[in-house]
């Protein structure tokens, strides 16, 4: 019975990992693309999306950010809920309308936060970071600082 068991198990995941599908519902490292960031992001950071639109006005979405060195992100909030998981680097992020490193709360590898649409916060990588977001569409960042949106700059 076990014996039997494992075997349609085995080729059950033979099947799934074996067969091309037109909607990629798994990723190993080398799979995932990373692409430019939306504009509402100042250049240097790049996204890939794992799973949904997260540009849509509502559904599910996982997306992947990395930044380098040094990149930040000005105070902001967002429309719905953001879930973070830290990949890899460090994530430093701070609470309140004004960018202040000295308030900043670091955070490693392997962290997760999650922050309400009411939580205004900003952040900033040390080291290249990757961090993974998952949440409802859409992925929207509204600055605090409207002069802090790179989306209308030139």
């Amino acid at each position: 019975m076990k014996l039997s068991i494992l075997v349609v198990l085995a080729v059950s995941l033979v099947a799934v990992f074996a067969h091309p599908v037109f909607a990629q519902n798994a990723f190993t490292p080398d799979q995932v693309k990373f692409g430019p960031a939306p504009p509402f992001l100042t250049p240097g950071a790049q996204l890939a999306v794992l799973e949904g639109d997260p540009m849509a006005s509502s559904g599910d979405f996982t997306v992947r950010l990395k930044m380098p060195d040094g990149y930040k992100i000005a105070p902001h909030t967002h429309p719905n809920r953001e879930n973070v998981t830290v990949l890899s680097g460090t994530i430093k992020v701070g609470m309140g309308d004004q960018f202040d490193a000295s308030k900043m709360m670091s955070f490693g590898a392997g962290s997760f936060a999650y922050l309400d649409p009411t939580m205004h916060h900003y952040a900033a990588a040390s080291g290249e970071t990757v961090i993974q977001i998952h949440g409802m569409s859409p992925l929207k960042i509204n600055y605090i600082n409207p002069a802090d949106d790179p989306s209308g700059k030139k």
